[in-house]
């Protein structure tokens, strides 16, 4: 297939574009390069090394033989250029990674708030009002996240891929519907992806779109096997307060002998996915798409769930470092159930990552060789969901200091 890939440049995007790649897709990329602007706003850098993109592109053609098309474009503000580049691209698919993608970062501040909101929703319905204009039956699969569902208000009851059927009573009896799951966002970022899963079902309706809509988890690991091939390849390794993941946060700061940073009481559950199984997922999904005036496919991208502090168990055992528990700069349950399924991806032949494979590997190949990049001053999550919020201080002042003692440290404690 002719695929593109909005957000190509991204922790998602990237690894993607060389899997497709990789796999006899002929892929064109296009970005314009926002998150590494935010790098720069925020004055941290990923932990891996990233390479410019033109460098990153000519690396993958010396590795791979194959080229990766790159067109620098901002899919929320410049509408024309993009129905511009599908009439000359002309794709079989689109897959849309084109958003800000961190919760915290999206409470950062009202000029973050705003910015997502205006990237994402804005980003979304352009490239389906283009698709229209331009006619161009290409399938669009769309990363979206589990944050859609929330978090803590069902229980035990399994989270089902997308839609719940429910009764609805009339004068005549109930009468069953079988709707979009409602959604619970908890951040204006997880905002934004339950306004994009609105405007798939209209446009799907209306316009006979076809869309897959894939519900995420928590994406830990760094490398597939394409982005190991060459240095310059290599993907991001995000460790900071907003962007981080949490799993790959632990990770980083076992690799440094930092203590291991739990944000409230670790209780909240959360589910996750390895980037390897990431890029196969949307393989799955783009060989697998709904038919013209289908409701959108959804699927639940998930391997595993876990409560925070059992990951950090983990961690902490595998790499010798104490856990800290810091205040949460967020509003959520202080713990929560989270079953989750995921039939669909594992009926078409997903085979997964667990994190039992796959914790040394990051340590030892990853996090530890980078260990030397790491600003210990933006580990703590300091973005916080309301003003006034509590935080915590730094508790390490550099990677070769010793831990402080964290008595003074609010309601911080090692444990």
């Amino acid at each position: 297939m002719r695929i593109m890939i909005l957000g190509g440049d991204g922790f998602c995007g990237w690894p993607t574009s060389l899997y497709l790649s990789d796999h006899g897709h002929d892929v064109v990329i296009v970005d314009n390069l926002s998150r590494r602007a935010i790098d720069i706003e925020m004055e941290v850098q990923s932990l891996t090394p990233i390479r410019p993109m033109g460098e990153r592109l000519r690396a993958w053609k010396e590795a791979s033989g194959r080229d990766i098309e790159f067109v620098n474009l901002d899919v929320a503000r410049e509408y024309d250029r993009l129905c511009r580049v599908l009439h000359d691209c002309r794709p079989d698919a689109i897959v849309h990674f084109a958003e800000q993608r961190a919760a915290p970062y999206s409470m950062r501040s009202p000029k973050a708030k705003r910015y997502t909101v205006d990237n994402n929703a804005c980003g979304t319905h352009n490239v389906l009002c283009a698709l229209v204009e331009t006619g161009i039956d290409a399938a669009l699969v769309h990363l979206g996240t589990m944050g859609v569902y929330g978090y803590g208000w069902t229980g035990s009851a399994p989270i089902p891929e997308g839609y719940l059927t429910v009764r609805v009573p009339t004068p005549e009896g109930d009468l069953a519907r079988e709707i979009l799951h409602p959604a619970n966002p908890g951040s204006v970022y997880h905002l934004t992806k339950t306004m994009d899963q609105l405007m798939f079902a209209f446009y799907a309706a209306n316009d006979g779109l076809r869309i897959t809509d894939l519900h995420q988890g928590i994406v830990w690991g760094t490398q597939t096997p394409q982005t190991a091939m060459d240095e310059r390849l290599i993907n991001r390794f995000d460790y900071d307060g907003d962007y981080g993941t949490v799993l790959n946060r632990f990770l980083m700061q076992g690799a440094i002998g930092h203590p291991l940073t739990v944000h409230g009481t670790g209780g909240q559950t959360r589910a996750f996915i390895h980037i390897r199984d990431t890029v196969r997922c949307i393989e799955i999904a783009l060989h697998n798409p709904p038919a013209s005036g289908e409701r959108p496919s959804v699927f639940n991208q998930v391997t595993e769930t876990y409560r925070v502090k059992d990951l950090a168990k983990l961690v902490a055992d595998l790499t010798d470092c104490d856990v800290a528990y810091l205040a949460n700069p967020r509003r959520e349950a202080v713990e929560n159930d989270l079953v989750v399924r995921n039939d669909r991806f594992l009926a078409l032949g997903l085979d997964v990552t667990t994190l039992s494979e796959g914790l040394l590997e990051e340590c030892t190949l990853i996090a530890s060789k980078y260990r030397d990049r790491v600003d210990p001053t933006k580990i703590v999550a300091r973005s916080v969901w309301r003003s006034g919020m509590e935080t915590a201080p730094d508790l390490v002042a550099g990677t070769d200091a010793t831990v402080p003692d964290l008595a003074d440290a609010g309601e911080s404690l090692v444990v």
